[in-house]
């Protein structure tokens, strides 16, 4: 039976999250309710912009639900998502989920026309990573794993169950991480 993974669908590009899960085998459910956020055995939080994305959370009453939703289940953050994983967030500092011991500085690799396609190593495995206005991880906490880097900075990091990218692996060809986070949703 195929894992029910939900995709944040309140900004940001889940469309093509939501096709790259189930082309990883998953059945995407789009959340934008509380109800709909039960409905899912995983969660991705999309690319976007995450003072926005805060806003529509507040907006929906999301915030909470999302903070408890991660406590039980995995969420695996693109982008604007790791930002709102991070326990710490910077340039500006803002409010977040924390669900992961990570500093993250939002925009750091520079503005729209600074964004980049980089070959990277994944735990083993060679991935092509579209960086677009991407946040870096500063720090990394004692619980957590850097799974990839780029330019000597963490861009996909483990803790627990949950997972995040400064990249978006939803804009690549090979569908491998996703299937990976589907894997991890099974467990």
């Amino acid at each position: 039976m195929a894992r029910r993974v939900g995709v944040l669908a309140l900004q940001g590009d889940f469309e093509a999250h939501r096709k790259a899960l189930e082309r990883a085998g998953a059945r995407a459910v789009e959340v934008r309710t509380a109800a709909d956020l039960e409905q899912g055995d995983g969660l991705i939080i999309p690319g976007g912009e995450s003072s926005t994305m805060l806003k529509l959370l507040d907006l929906e009453g999301l915030f909470r639900p999302l903070q408890d939703f991660g406590k039980k289940k995995p969420i695996f953050g693109t982008c604007a998502g790791a930002i709102l994983l991070a326990k710490e967030v910077l340039n500006p500092r803002q409010a977040s989920l924390g669900l992961m011991d990570l500093t993250v500085e939002r925009n750091a690799y520079g503005r729209q026309i600074d964004s980049r396609i980089a070959q990277i190593d994944v735990a083993g495995k060679p991935a092509e990573a579209v960086f677009i206005r991407a946040p870096i991880i500063r720090r990394v906490g004692p619980k957590a794993k850097v799974l990839a880097e780029y330019q000597g900075d963490p861009v996909m990091v483990e803790e627990g169950k949950h997972l995040v990218a400064t990249f978006h692996p939803e804009l690549s060809s090979n569908d491998w991480i996703h299937r990976e986070f589907v894997a991890r949703v099974a467990q």
